[in-house]
């Protein structure tokens, strides 16, 4: 958006259009104007909606008669491009072997989006199958979309693989932007890019419509500047789908208004655990996180101090036979309920199409990961049950569980990644470390806000804890927001090295 609106919260946005001193059919002039003069050197938005400017219309036309729908009213969002939009917009993952796939049916969050009142704008760019295609990519490439880059250094990386979303929120080229994640693809880039990201308990949000990796840890999630911002969105997007099963308990457990929970004196007597294990990579990181764990003392949270978790080691082995098992479960029934018109009908399709356009499909790495996945052996084999028996015991019963439960813990806290590296597209990616695996395997809810700074590249604090948790979550972190000020506004287009 432009300056006046650029760094507007929800909340402003809907006060402003209450008022009559902007209308969403502005709005979306604006941000689209924006992106048009910045994203050249981002490559955050894939594509724009061409409907937008008439969606706007319409719902400027609710808002003069009386109707508004609620906090998303006339607001502009982004999706990432692997939720399902039934209009004029492809959904591709950023996959060139998807390229011009139009779903026939909105993803239930879009649906849900949509019911709410957004504007949705367009659809952002992404690491190619959602990061899972290479054990060499680079963050936020695609054969599709080509490089994303960072918000606030173009030679760094967005992260993953919900990078779009991550850059676009960052630099306000919409209120907010809805990313996915399976481990870390919400939290990363939302790190990496200095903004809020909310990695929901699995369940709570649908995952129909979008394409998958991994049932037993996918979720979409929002990406925004401010934790009241993310709040707001993962109200609109919650709830239960009878297409998904997994969300069975959605609407018992959701909370219609997450933003009720936003209250700055939460860190006042809460119990913060440090797992040490997923720190210590990089001294840099860990002075800015000691100074956010300062501020958590001073804002009255009580810090326990090396609480004991399995390492991300110990988890990755099992985790690896589990994502690679559901990949191609999911993927080949998402790539059926296409219909006749999909370009590609299964997993061996999306394989052999790449190495016959391995030019434009392969240009800096392989598919390592797709073939992994295609000669898995299916939901029932012995090995593949025992690896995701082998990931919830130690993610859970003696991982997060265990650790709340030892110490009556309210979340425990790390750092969410570290600094963002620079792109290389000929060796990838350069990853140091990072928390997102515990929650991530768990299915359990985490939250990162921004916590500082490493020579100008932003840094994130995660917290997590158990299932549903989102309400203590979404609380402690706008607490710390509100003491740490943390969060880094991106300027113009930079390079970090000169």
């Amino acid at each position: 958006m432009t300056d006046g609106w650029r760094e507007a919260s929800i909340g402003d946005l809907g006060a402003a259009l209450d008022a009559g001193r902007v209308s969403a059919v502005e709005l979306v002039a604006d941000v689209v104007a924006t992106i048009g003069a910045e994203d050249g050197d981002f490559n955050a938005v894939a594509f724009l909606n061409p409907e937008a400017g008439s969606i706007a219309e319409d719902l400027d036309r609710e808002r003069a008669a009386g109707r508004v729908r609620g906090p998303l009213h006339g607001v502009p969002l982004l999706v990432k491009d692997n939720l399902d939009t039934a209009d004029a917009m492809m959904t591709s993952a950023g996959a060139l072997a998807l390229e011009g796939s139009v779903a026939l049916h909105d993803s239930h969050v879009v649906a849900r989006l949509r019911a709410a009142g957004a504007v949705l704008l367009g659809k952002t760019n992404l690491s190619e199958w959602a990061n899972f295609r290479s054990t060499r990519s680079s963050s936020g490439w695609s054969s599709r979309g080509g490089q994303v880059r960072n918000a606030h250094a173009v030679d760094r990386t967005p992260g993953g693989s919900s990078s779009g979303s991550g850059v676009a929120a960052a630099r306000g080229f919409a209120a907010g932007a809805i990313g996915t994640e399976t481990d870390g693809s919400v939290v990363g880039p939302s790190a990496m890019n200095g903004i809020v990201g909310i990695k929901p308990t699995v369940g709570l949000v649908s995952r129909t419509g979008i394409i998958p990796i991994a049932a037993s840890q996918d979720t979409a999630g929002p990406m925004a500047r401010r934790v009241a911002d993310a709040a707001v969105l993962l109200s609109a997007i919650a709830g239960t789908d009878p297409a998904d099963p997994a969300t069975a308990e959605a609407d018992r457990r959701r909370v219609p208004d997450y933003t009720a929970f936003l209250d700055p004196g939460a860190l006042a007597g809460a119990r913060i655990g440090v797992p040490r294990a997923y720190a210590g990579y990089h001294e840099g990181v860990d002075l800015v996180f000691e100074t956010a764990l300062a501020t958590l003392r001073a804002a009255g949270a009580e810090v326990i101090d090396d609480v004991s978790l399995p390492s991300r080691e110990d988890i990755r082995g099992p985790e690896v036979v589990v994502l690679a098992t559901e990949f191609k479960a999911g993927l080949n029934a998402y790539l059926a309920g296409l219909g006749p018109q999909a370009p590609v009908r299964s997993l061996a399709e999306v394989i052999a199409f790449n190495e016959a356009h391995a030019a434009r499909a392969m240009t800096y790495f392989g598919q390592e990961l797709l073939i992994r996945a295609e000669a898995t052996g299916g939901l029932d084999d012995p090995a593949y049950r025992d690896a995701l028996a082998t990931c919830r015991r130690l993610s859970r019963d003696e991982g997060i569980d265990a650790a709340l439960r030892a110490h009556r813990l309210d979340a425990l806290a790390a750092p969410t990644t570290g600094a963002p590296w620079a792109i290389d597209l000929v060796n990838g990616d350069n990853r140091l470390g990072g928390s997102s695996t515990p929650a991530a395997v768990a299915g359990y809810a985490a939250i990162t806000v921004p916590m500082g700074a490493l020579h100008g590249l932003p840094l994130g604090l995660s917290l997590f804890a158990g299932a549903w948790s989102e309400p203590r979550l979404i609380a402690l972190a706008h607490a710390f927001e509100a003491v740490s000020q943390a969060r880094p506004t991106p300027g113009p287009a930079r390079r970090l090295r000169a």
